[in-house]
């Protein structure tokens, strides 16, 4: 089958690799009709990890199940499915506390694994023509058949529970006001997340044009970081007083109204404790890793970063943090896209056969040609 595979540093190709294979009886094979681009998968793509060529990408997928393992009891041939890109097997600690992100079983001595992402398990991903499913009948979510909705559920993988999961960690709740860092697909998704959850006022924080754009026409209050101050920006329009909850959606490759060329890896998470009020909270889906090559400082290198603790702690602030529970979440956002009360696909900009996934890579990288959001269609059927 085709598949995108990572080869070096900003260099992904599509080429033949061996076709999935049912391994246990609780596996099924997927027929991919959608595999989104993340923008975590520009972290390998930029030799960002410790991933080696060979690994082929892709943890938003979607499409028809096309062979059923023996033990597999809720799923059919034909079934249209989206999966979470946590592969969780359903029955250990975590995943019975509902914290599917963070799966004893899959990933043997790590909390966790994923589709196509280095450190995250032995899952190819699903920018490929199939995709070989474990514990089926735990990660697959079934979907109205046909193509209707399309590039809303595929966002279902990752991004719009993504987005979602950052609100639920600040706890965001109807009237308050809101600051989200990064307007980038999971910042557009965060925004929308808390004005669907009830926000008065959702301020969206980015220096390209066209993200701050999107911001504005779901609602929110767009922020230019460049123009001065994201904090204060804010508080002008806040009686000074902040915002009452935060989100971090950038993560560790951030920059500063100062230097937008320099990597400051600790800023978003420092100008969050500013710019939310004392006691207010903080949803980091943001990624930060243990491990950055290409970090610009020793520590930051080794994940540790200078975080502003003593100010958080003054202020009374609390944060929560890390990766999606994908689970948690997608069932309900299924249902709210299928009664017309979410659209989350305005965030996807491009949809393009899979053959076209390196120019696709290149250009969502540089941010150029208003890249917001790749969705792949292997096999063409349904590429615009």
């Amino acid at each position: 089958m085709k598949a995108v595979v990572y080869e070096k540093p900003f260099n992904v190709t599509v080429k033949d690799v061996d076709d999935p294979q049912i391994q246990h009886p609780n596996d099924v094979i997927v027929r991919v009709t959608s595999s989104a681009i993340c923008g975590s998968d520009l972290h390998m793509y930029e030799g960002r990890t410790a991933a080696q060529a060979g690994i082929v990408f892709g943890h938003e997928n979607l499409g028809i199940v096309e062979e059923v393992g023996s033990g597999v009891a809720s799923l059919s041939q034909g079934d249209r499915v989206v999966m979470p890109f946590n592969v969780a097997c359903g029955f250990c600690k975590n995943c019975l506390a509902g914290k599917t992100g963070f799966c004893l079983t899959v990933n043997p001595g790590f909390a966790g694994g994923a589709y196509g992402y280095v450190a995250m398990g032995p899952y190819l991903g699903g920018q490929a023509e199939r995709l070989r499913v474990p514990f089926a009948d735990f990660n697959c979510l079934k979907l109205p058949p046909g193509e209707e909705f399309e590039t809303d559920f595929v966002l279902l993988a990752d991004i719009f529970p993504t987005g979602y999961h950052g609100c639920e960690l600040a706890q965001v709740s109807p009237g308050e006001s809101v600051a989200v860092f990064g307007a980038g697909p999971v910042g557009l998704m965060a925004a929308y997340s808390a004005l669907l959850r009830g926000a008065s006022k959702v301020f969206t924080v980015d220096r390209v044009p066209e993200r701050l754009a999107k911001a504005e026409e779901i609602g929110a209050i767009p922020i230019d970081f460049t123009k001065s101050d994201p904090a204060e920006q804010i508080k002008e329009q806040t009686a000074g007083e902040g915002t009452d909850k935060g989100v971090d959606a950038v993560g560790y490759q951030a920059s500063s109204h100062k230097d937008v060329g320099h990597e400051e890896p600790a800023v978003v998470l420092n100008t969050l404790v500013e710019t939310v009020r004392p006691t207010g909270m903080l949803g980091v889906p943001g990624l930060y890793v243990p491990s950055d090559p290409g970090a610009p400082d020793e520590h930051a290198k080794h994940g540790q970063l200078l975080v502003s603790i003593g100010r958080m702690f003054e202020k009374g602030q609390q944060m929560g943090t890390g990766q999606c529970n994908v689970k948690r979440y997608n069932r309900q956002l299924r249902d709210m896209i299928m009664a017309g009360r979410a659209k989350p696909s305005f965030v996807v900009s491009h949809e393009l056969p899979l053959e076209d996934a390196p120019g696709a890579y290149e250009k969502f990288d540089k941010r150029i040609e208003g890249y917001t959001k790749v969705v792949l269609h292997p096999g063409h059927a349904l590429a615009a």
